[in-house]
C-alpha cells in the first residue's frame, strides 16, 4: 500500500493508517481493494453491503480523492513552472481537466459511478503527458534568476508540506492547501520581479559608469547609449511580462476559490451576465472609433472631453480631482504626459481603476495600488515613445469607477510647450501642437481649456489654439487653476474677475471656472486637496468682494458642468454617427459583393487561423513519410555533403600514392581524422536540411491543389523561415553519430557478394559523376570543340587557343606514361614551354599546371572507372584473400555502410524527436505572430483583406452604436 501512496498526500494517509490500523481495516484487504480499484473495476452494488464494508469502500474512495488532490497540487506546481518559463499556457488543458472532474457529492454518502472515475483518470493522464513535453524554462530568465528559481522550488515544497499538515490537522479535504500554495505564487513572482529589476538596474549603472568619463570617444559613447537603451527596453518588457502573469494568476486564483467554495456546497457556478453601464458602452464605442480612425481626421467621432493646456498648467491635476484619485505620475517641471490618456469615469460601489487591455483592478483606496497604477501608466507611456520620440499618439485607455463620479470620457493630452530642450526630439513641439489640434478639431469634442492662474495670461500658448479650433466657443469650457497663488501674487483682483467673465482673453467659452488643485505637494490625498480648496474659497476675497459667482468655483461644480455638457452633446450627435456608419457599411458590402462574390468575408484574425490550420496540417504530414523515404533522402543529402571531401581529401590523394599498401594506410588515417572532426557535424547538417526539404515539399505540393488560396503564401513562408531559424538540432546527436561512424569506418571487410556489388556500383556512379564534372570544367577552359566551331560559328579566344596547345603537349606525356604521377617534373615543364615557343606560344609554368590538373584528373578518373569494371567479378578472389587491386571498392563500401548507418540514425532522430520539436517551434512562432498585429498586416495584404477588415470594424461600431442608442433611450 505504501508504494501506491507515495508523495505528500500519500504520507498523510499512511501516517493516519499507522496510527490507527483498526480504523482502516486489515492491510492486506486494503491493499487488495486499492489495487482492484486502480485497475478500473466497478463496484458491484447489486448486493447489499454491511456497514463495515460500506465504511471500507468509502475509505477506498477517500484515498482516491487524496491522489486526485495530489494531482491538483502537481498541476499547480507545473503551472508555476510555465509562468516562470514565460510563455507556456495550460489554460486549454486546465479546462479539459476541470470538465473531467467527477461530482464530489459522494461526500454526502453518494458514491461516484465508474464512468465518471474513468473520465477523471483519463483526463489526468492526458494532462500529465502533455505537460511533460511542453514545459521548458526560458533561457534568458534562467540565466538571470536561476538561483532564485532554485530557491523558490525548495521554498514552494516547504509551503506545500505546511499546507498539507494544516489540512490534516483541520480534517479538511485539501482545498485550503491548494489555495494556500497557489496564493503564494503571486507573492513570490512579485518578489522575483522586483529583485530581477534591481539586478538589471545595477548592471545598467555598472555598464554606463565607464562611458560617462569625458575622455571616451563619441562612437563608444553612442554604442554604450544603444546598449543602455536595450537594457531599459528589456527591463520594461520584463516588467510587463510579470505584471501580466500576476494579473492572470490573481484572476485564476479568485476563480479557483469560487469553484472550491461552490463544490464544497454541492452547487454549480452560476452563469449570469453583468449589465454594463451606459458610460462603459459609450467608452467601448470610442475605443472602436479610435482603432478605426486613429488619426482623428474625419468628423465621424463621438463627443469626448479633451483636456488641453500649457505644460505644468495643472491639466493632470484637474483630471485627477474629477476622478478623485492621484492616478498619474508626477514630476517637478518635467514632461510627464507623453501620450494621450483616455479616462472613462463612471459610478460604482468601489473606487477602482482598470486598463482596457488588462483584467487587473487597482483599488484606489489603497496607496499601494495607487503606486502600482502610476508606475503602470508611466511604463506604458515610456513604452510608447521608443525610437527616439518624445511624445506618442498611441492612446492609453483606462476606466475609473467610484461613488459619486460623474459619467464622462476625458482625454488628457501632452502640455503645449514653448521651447524644446536638448533631451527632446527635434519635432516635439510641432508634434504636440498637431496632436492637440487634431483632437480639438473634432466638431463633437468638448475642449477643457486649462490656464495657469499663477502666471501672466499673456504667456499662455493654448488659448490661441483653442480660439482657432472653436472660435465661437460653443464647445469650450475655460478653467483657471492655481487661483490661490494668483490671489497672493496679483495686485489687481479684478484681473481674475475679467478672466472668469470672459473679458480678458479673446477666446470665447461656454463657461468659466476657477479651481485649486493642491498646495504643490505630490503626497497630498484627494480629500486633503478638496478640503484645502473649500477652505480657500470660503475665506477668499473673490467671494467676499463678490468678484466670482459660487457656481464658478471648485472642481465639483466643474465636473457637474462638464458632465452636463458632455451628455447633451452625446444625445445630439450619436444618432447622426450611427446613420453615417450604416451608410458606410452598405457601401462596403456592395463593393464586396461586386469584387468577391464567391468568398466569405474574413478578417486578418480569421485568415490567420485558417493559415495556422493549414501549416499544422503540413507538419502532421511529416509523420506520413515512410522510413525508407526518409533514409533514401538522407543518403542522397549526406553524399551531396561529403562527396567533395571523399574525392578531394581521401580517395584521390590515397589512390595517387601508387601502391595498395600506402593506399590502405592513407585511407585509414584520413577516414579516422574525418570521422573525429567534420563528419558528424556534416551529417547533422544533412539531416536538418533533409527535414527542411521534405517539409517544404509538402508546402509546395499544397500550392498545386485546385482550392489553394495564395493569400496565405507570404504568411506561411515567414512562419516556416522563422521556425527553421529557431530550430537547433540536439547537441548530443553529433556525439552519438561520431561513435557509430568511427566503428563503421574501421570495418574493412566486405562479407557479402551483394555488398560487394553495391559498393562497385556506388564507386562507378560516383566516379562517372566526378568525370562528368571534370569534363565540364575542361570544356570551359578549352572553349568550344571543333564540331561546335563548324556548326554554330563559335570561336576560340586567345587564352583558349593557348590552353588547347598546352593540352596537346600534355596528352603526349600522358599517352607515353600511363602511370604518370599527379605532378609534372621541372624537365617536363621546360620541354612543354620550348615546344610551344616553336609555334610562337609563350606560357609560364603556372599556366601549364592550370591546364594539367583537369587533364590529369580526367585521365585518372577514367583509369579508376576501368579498374571498377575489372573489380565487378573480383569478389571471390578478395574473399579468398588473394592479391587483388580493389582497394577502391573496399573504401567506397566503408563509406557506403557509414552513410547507411548514419541515415538510419538520423531518420530515427527526425521521426522520434526533431519533427516533434519542429512542430512545437512552429506552434510557438504561430502563437507569437497571432499576438503581433503588425506582422499580420505585413503578411496578410491585399484589397480583399483590407475590405474585410473595414467591414468588420464598421459592423462592430454600428452594432455598438445601436446598442448604446437603445440604452440611452431607455434612460431618458
Amino acid at each position: 500500500m505504501e508504494h501506491l501512496l507515495r508523495g505528500k498526500f500519500g504520507r498523510v494517509v499512511i501516517s493516519s493508517y499507522r496510527n490507527n490500523p483498526l480504523k482502516y481495516g486489515p492491510a492486506g484487504y486494503t491493499s487488495r481493494s486499492i489495487a482492484t480499484l486502480w485497475a478500473g473495476r466497478a463496484l458491484d452494488r447489486s448486493k447489499p453491503l454491511l456497514k463495515s464494508q460500506q465504511f471500507q469502500e468509502r475509505r477506498k474512495y477517500g484515498m482516491l480523492v487524496v491522489r486526485a488532490l495530489r494531482g491538483v497540487l502537481k498541476i499547480r506546481y507545473l503551472l508555476l513552472g510555465g509562468a516562470l518559463g514565460g510563455g507556456v499556457t495550460l489554460q486549454k488543458k486546465y479546462q479539459d481537466w476541470k470538465e473531467g472532474l467527477p461530482d464530489l457529492k459522494w461526500l454526502e454518502d453518494v458514491m461516484p459511478d465508474n464512468v465518471k472515475w474513468q473520465q477523471f483518470r483519463g483526463s489526468l493522464i492526458q494532462l500529465k503527458d502533455s505537460v511533460k513535453d511542453n514545459i521548458e524554462i526560458d533561457p534568458r530568465l534562467k540565466s538571470l534568476s536561476e538561483a532564485k528559481y532554485k530557491e523558490f522550488r525548495s521554498w514552494f515544497d516547504q509551503r506545500l508540506d505546511d499546507a498539507i499538515a494544516a489540512a490534516e490537522i483541520n480534517n479538511q479535504n485539501g482545498s485550503l492547501a491548494i489555495e494556500g500554495a497557489f496564493s503564494s505564487i503571486s507573492q513570490f513572482l512579485d518578489r522575483l520581479y522586483s529583485e530581477t529589476k534591481d539586478e538589471i538596474k545595477e548592471k545598467t549603472v555598472a555598464y554606463a559608469r565607464p562611458f560617462a568619463q569625458p575622455n571616451v570617444d563619441e562612437a563608444a559613447r553612442k554604442e554604450a547609449q544603444q546598449r543602455l537603451d536595450g537594457l531599459q527596453d528589456e527591463m520594461m518588457q520584463t516588467q510587463i511580462k510579470y505584471q501580466r502573469e500576476l494579473e492572470r494568476l490573481e484572476k485564476e486564483n479568485k476563480e479557483l476559490r469560487k469553484q472550491n467554495l461552490l463544490l464544497r456546497q454541492g452547487r454549480k457556478p452560476p452563469t449570469r451576465q453583468v449589465k454594463r453601464s451606459l458610460i462603459d458602452m459609450y467608452s467601448e464605442v470610442l475605443d472602436e472609433l479610435a482603432d478605426y480612425d486613429s488619426g482623428y481626421n474625419t468628423a465621424d467621432q463621438l463627443p469626448r472631453v479633451v483636456v488641453v493646456g500649457d505644460q505644468s498648467s495643472g491639466k493632470t491635476s484637474v483630471l485627477e480631482m474629477i476622478a478623485q484619485a492621484r492616478i498619474f505620475p508626477r514630476g517637478a517641471g518635467e514632461m510627464m504626459t507623453r501620450a494621450p490618456v483616455k479616462v472613462t469615469l463612471s459610478e460604482g460601489p468601489y473606487h477602482v481603476a482598470q486598463f482596457r487591455d488588462s483584467s487587473r483592478e487597482f483599488d484606489l483606496s489603497k496607496e499601494a495600488d495607487l503606486s502600482e497604477l502610476r508606475r503602470e501608466v508611466e511604463l506604458r507611456m515610456r513604452n510608447s515613445v521608443r525610437g527616439g520620440k518624445t511624445v506618442s499618439s498611441d492612446v492609453i485607455s483606462m476606466t475609473v469607477k467610484g461613488p459619486g463620479l460623474q459619467r464622462m470620457v476625458l482625454v488628457d493630452l501632452p502640455g503645449i510647450i514653448s521651447t524644446q530642450t536638448t533631451d527632446m526630439a527635434s519635432d516635439t513641439r510641432e508634434s504636440i501642437k498637431q496632436m492637440t489640434q487634431a483632437y480639438m478639431s473634432n466638431p463633437n469634442a468638448i475642449i477643457l481649456c486649462i490656464q495657469d492662474g499663477a502666471v501672466d495670461a499673456e504667456r499662455s500658448n493654448v488659448t490661441d489654439l483653442v480660439a482657432q479650433c472653436d472660435p465661437s466657443g460653443k464647445r469650450t469650457i475655460f478653467v483657471l487653476t492655481k487661483v490661490d497663488m494668483a490671489e497672493q501674487n496679483l495686485a489687481d483682483p479684478n484681473r481674475i474677475r475679467k478672466i472668469l467673465s470672459g473679458k480678458l482673453f479673446p477666446m470665447k467659452a461656454l463657461g468659466y471656472f476657477a479651481v485649486v488643485t493642491g498646495r504643490g505637494r505630490k503626497d497630498d490625498s484627494i480629500q486633503t486637496i478638496k478640503d484645502y480648496e473649500e477652505n480657500f474659497f470660503r475665506g477668499s476675497k473673490l467671494f467676499k468682494d463678490g468678484l466670482v459667482k459660487s457656481t464658478q468655483v471648485t472642481t465639483r461644480n466643474l465636473s457637474l458642468a462638464v458632465a452636463d455638457c458632455f451628455w447633451k452633446m452625446v444625445r445630439e450627435t450619436v444618432e447622426q454617427q450611427a446613420d453615417a456608419f450604416k451608410a458606410t457599411r452598405f457601401n462596403l458590402e456592395t463593393e464586396w459583393k461586386n469584387n468577391f462574390p464567391r468568398l466569405r468575408e474574413q478578417d486578418r484574425d480569421e485568415l490567420f487561423e485558417r493559415a495556422r490550420t493549414e501549416i499544422l496540417d503540413e507538419v502532421v504530414n511529416l509523420s506520413q513519410v515512410s522510413p525508407k523515404q526518409w533514409e533514401d533522402c538522407l543518403l542522397n543529402k549526406i553524399w551531396d555533403k561529403v562527396s567533395g571531401h571523399v574525392f578531394e581529401s581521401i580517395y584521390l590523394p590515397a589512390a595517387q600514392t601508387g601502391t595498395q599498401e600506402t593506399f590502405n594506410t592513407s585511407v585509414d588515417i584520413k577516414l579516422r581524422q574525418w570521422a573525429e572532426t567534420a563528419l558528424p557535424a556534416k551529417s547533422v547538417e544533412s539531416g536538418w536540411e533533409t527535414l527542411q526539404t521534405e517539409f517544404q515539399q509538402f508546402i509546395d505540393k499544397a500550392k498545386q491543389t485546385p482550392n489553394h488560396d495564395d493569400i496565405f503564401d507570404m504568411l506561411k513562408g515567414a512562419v516556416i523561415r522563422e521556425a527553421m531559424s529557431r530550430h537547433v538540432w540536439e547537441d548530443k546527436a553529433a556525439e552519438v553519430l561520431r561513435v557509430i561512424q568511427l566503428n563503421t569506418l574501421e570495418d574493412r571487410t566486405v562479407s557479402d557478394k551483394r555488398d560487394w556489388d553495391q559498393a562497385v556500383k556506388f564507386l562507378e556512379s560516383s566516379v562517372k559523376d566526378k568525370l562528368k564534372e571534370t569534363e565540364t570544367d575542361l570544356m570551359h577552359l578549352l572553349g568550344p570543340s571543333t564540331k561546335e566551331r563548324w556548326m554554330y560559328w563559335k570561336y576560340l579566344s586567345e587564352e583558349q587557343s593557348k590552353r588547347n596547345s598546352v593540352k596537346s603537349e600534355l596528352d603526349k606525356i600522358i599517352y607515353s606514361d600511363d602511370k604518370h604521377p599527379p605532378t609534372l617534373s621541372y624537365d617536363e615543364l621546360t620541354t612543354i614551354r620550348k615546344n610551344l615557343q616553336r609555334g610562337n606560344i609563350d606560357v609560364d609554368n603556372v599556366f601549364i599546371r592550370e591546364v594539367w590538373n583537369p587533364v590529369y584528373r580526367r585521365h585518372f578518373l577514367k583509369q579508376s572507372l576501368t579498374k571498377a569494371y575489372d573489380c565487378r567479378r573480383a569478389f571471390y578472389m578478395y574473399h579468398q584473400q588473394m592479391d587483388v587491386d580493389c582497394g577502391d571498392v573496399v573504401l567506397f563500401h566503408r563509406i557506403q555502410q557509414m552513410m547507411k548507418i548514419t541515415s538510419n540514425a538520423l531518420r530515427q532522430q527526425i521521426m522520434n524527436r526533431e519533427a516533434r520539436r519542429l512542430d512545437k517551434e512552429i506552434k510557438e512562432v504561430l502563437e507569437d505572430y497571432s499576438q503581433d498585429n503588425s506582422n499580420k498586416e505585413k503578411l496578410l495584404t491585399g484589397r480583399r483583406v483590407v475590405l474585410a477588415e473595414d467591414l468588420k470594424r464598421v459592423r462592430q461600431i454600428q452594432e455598438k452604436l445601436e446598442e448604446f442608442i437603445q440604452a440611452l433611450n431607455k434612460e431618458k
